[in-house]
């Protein structure tokens, strides 16, 4: 367990984009991508958005949201509405490190924050924001069983492919699905710890994963601020 724990730290820690993102100029949100060892894998902790919400209901996403004047920085709004949404408390969690960030639907940079937690974490959902909590082998989103790429249109108007995960949980014999960047950042996750090829196609160069992964991620920025010019 340690060394699966601590492999997987080092590689993380290399991949750190720290605050390199965070001044540009779009409203700032944050999620938690929650890690915990299980006989001797990694999983990845998910919640299914209460159908009470108004966006995004029943979708699967992290636990995560909007960034409030509280909030120190993009960690900080993570941890907080994880405790918020899975009554998980901030030092419960093993901060490693941020990731390169994603822009969502309303346009916000969302930071995906990577932490450790315990394997004997029992959440408590909070029915107002979440109606289900489980956890996914973080191998499935390189390997999976289930898959498919949905063809999209980006914000800024040009077509890319998305990926999109079926996981059938035997154990609450419940079937999920995963997709959008909730999605995108399981699988960055994975790559990142794994260093291996998945069984899809990605749109990164595998031999150079994080330059690769800034690099889309400024053009999806740059095509992002090109609309907003022209809109004007």
């Amino acid at each position: 367990r340690r060394s699966v724990k601590e492999r997987a730290r080092r590689r993380l820690r290399e991949c750190d984009v720290g605050d390199k993102f965070s001044r540009l100029p779009l409203p700032k949100a944050s999620v938690l991508l929650p890690l915990l060892v299980r006989e001797g894998r990694l999983l990845l902790l998910l919640t299914v958005r209460a159908m009470q919400l108004r966006r995004s209901p029943g979708e699967v996403c992290f636990p995560g949201g909007k960034s409030e004047a509280i909030d120190k920085d993009e960690i900080d709004t993570a941890l907080r509405e994880a405790k918020e949404e899975v009554g998980l408390q901030p030092e419960e969690v093993e901060v490693i490190c941020r990731l390169v960030p994603g822009i969502d639907k309303m346009n916000h940079l969302v930071t995906p924050v990577v932490g450790f937690i315990e394997d004997t974490f029992q959440a408590v959902p909070n029915p107002d924001e979440v109606s289900d909590v489980f956890v996914v082998p973080l191998e499935y989103f390189i390997k999976p069983l289930n898959y498919k790429a949905l063809p999209y249109k980006t914000s800024s108007g040009y077509f890319s492919w998305m990926h999109c995960f079926t996981y059938d949980d035997h154990e609450c014999k419940k079937s999920f699905k995963i997709w959008g960047l909730t999605a995108h950042f399981a699988v960055l996750l994975a790559l990142v710890i794994f260093g291996e090829r998945p069984t899809f196609e990605v749109d990164y160069d595998l031999d150079n994963l994080m330059s690769s992964a800034e690099n889309n991620f400024m053009n999806l920025y740059a095509s992002l601020h090109d609309r907003k010019k022209s809109n004007l």
